[in-house]
């Protein structure tokens, strides 16, 4: 997935079987029972016993071992793995493998962000000790064999060659090669065509040795299971991987301000990024950059950008921010598209709103919507469903939040004070963005 395309936001997983794998519904923070496991061997877990339907969910990081980790000349190496891994494994070629899982309803699902390398599982309790057999093989020892590395190879190379002529593609790959000028940030996850044929399969083996360990495995599970019988299954999945990663270091990035940046291409309408400073996820002042960030035009419908752009002048079918964090760099960024005409206006608009912001800072009764909406929608975004509760799991530790996050999160927004939003917003706004514009050239 590209970094910054809007136009892909996050997908959610389809559920390869024509049963729901919802275990309950949004739930209240307090109904989040988070469990501490621990395997006999030694692999770490966080764990939502629910025994009300016979499945599992189990989502899994391996931190650090995301595109980052490409060799140079071999981007992509991650993302064609992420296509590989159900593909054949063991003594399994590709078809009994993909027949296998489709057999015993199991869904199994890899992707690779630049920081991460993670994976879903979900099966149901009648099937899993053959489920959890075909997830260990598919971790430890996959087969990678010609056709299917040919085939996925095929597959994204096509949707690159594709998004050759996609404006929003074109500005995601302006942005990043600005923002992140010389970083790994700067590589698109995918890849190139030319440098995914270079991947072989010892270059898809030897990424998987490496950044595939239990000493950088992260690992969430709700459903239908003990925490005894969970320690079993860790073991029974992990315990065969390497000891400790061998992973290549990864410097901090500056993302560069102050850039104006166009890319000349004849089509009617204007792409538009931004990009300002942002704050990390383990700064203490973190959620106020993020109410800051949701008034600013993180809110949708009720944010500042959406209103002035879309509501006010209907220059824009809408406008958005977001606070961006990654292990190794902040930043907001901004997205709109118009009419080429309306190019140079809009982004002045944009330029004036956060220099307002900037200087006046939020209203009280924005704050007070914003900290309502956060704390609200919590629940549905991160609690909705046993995958969602997974990934909420495995999310607080790759952000060493702590289990009680989730009963801690409340209050600590309703902690963030307006003048502390309001210094934040001084702090993040007031300086001179770089602006990424795909259109024609002086509209």
């Amino acid at each position: 997935m590209t970094l910054f395309n809007i136009n892909r936001a996050i997908a959610g997983v389809t559920a390869a079987m024509s049963f729901s794998f919802v275990a309950f519904a949004p739930m209240p923070a307090a109904a989040v029972d988070i469990q501490e496991v621990t395997s006999p061997g030694g692999i770490k877990a966080l764990l939502v016993e629910d025994h009300s339907n016979p499945l599992i969910a189990m989502k899994f990081a391996f931190k650090g071992g995301g595109s980052t980790q490409d060799p140079d000349g071999k981007e992509g190496t991650a993302n064609l793995l992420t296509g590989l891994l159900d593909e054949g494994a063991g003594e399994i070629g590709s078809a009994d493998f993909q027949r296998k899982l489709d057999d015993l309803g199991v869904s199994m699902s890899f992707d690779a962000s630049y920081d991460n390398f993670t994976g879903s599982f979900r099966t149901i309790t009648e099937f899993e000790d053959e489920a959890f057999d075909l997830l260990s093989l598919a971790l430890s020892d996959p087969r990678f064999d010609e056709e299917p590395v040919s085939r996925i190879r095929g597959q994204i190379a096509t949707g690159i060659i594709a998004d050759r002529n996609d404006p929003g593609e074109i500005a995601s790959e302006a942005y990043r090669q600005t923002v992140f000028a010389g970083h790994p940030y700067q590589r698109p996850t995918e890849g190139t065509v030319e440098s995914l044929m270079t991947v072989t399969a010892d270059d898809l083996e030897a990424f998987r040795a490496r950044t595939f360990a239990r000493d950088n495995l992260v690992v969430g599970v709700v459903g239908d299971i003990t925490a005894d019988a969970l320690g079993e299954r860790l073991d029974q999945v992990f315990g065969d991987l390497p000891a400790e990663a061998d992973l290549q270091a990864i410097a901090i990035a500056e993302p560069e301000m102050g850039k104006d940046v166009n890319v000349d291409l004849a089509v009617p309408q204007t792409t538009i990024r931004f990009a300002l400073p942002g704050v990390m996820r383990d700064d203490e002042e973190f959620f106020a950059a993020y109410l800051v960030n949701h008034i600013l035009g993180g809110g949708s419908f009720t944010s500042r950008l959406y209103e002035e752009i879309r509501e006010k002048r209907g220059l824009a079918y809408g406008a958005s921010s977001w606070l961006a964090t990654y292990d190794h760099a902040a930043l907001i960024g901004i997205a709109t598209a118009t009419k080429a005409e309306s190019a140079a206006e809009t982004v002045e608009l944009i330029r004036a709103e956060l220099q307002r912001m900037a200087n006046e800072g939020p209203r009280a009764e924005e704050l007070a919507k914003a900290k309502a909406y956060v704390k609200g929608s919590y629940a549905v975004r991160n609690l909705d469903s046993s995958l969602a509760v997974a990934s909420t799991l495995v999310g607080i530790q790759l952000d060493d939040l702590g289990t009680d996050y989730i009963d801690r999160r409340q209050a600590i927004i309703d902690a963030v004070t307006l003048d502390e939003v309001k210094t934040m917003a001084k702090k993040l706004l007031d300086v001179k963005p770089t602006v990424v514009t795909v259109g024609p050239a002086g509209a």
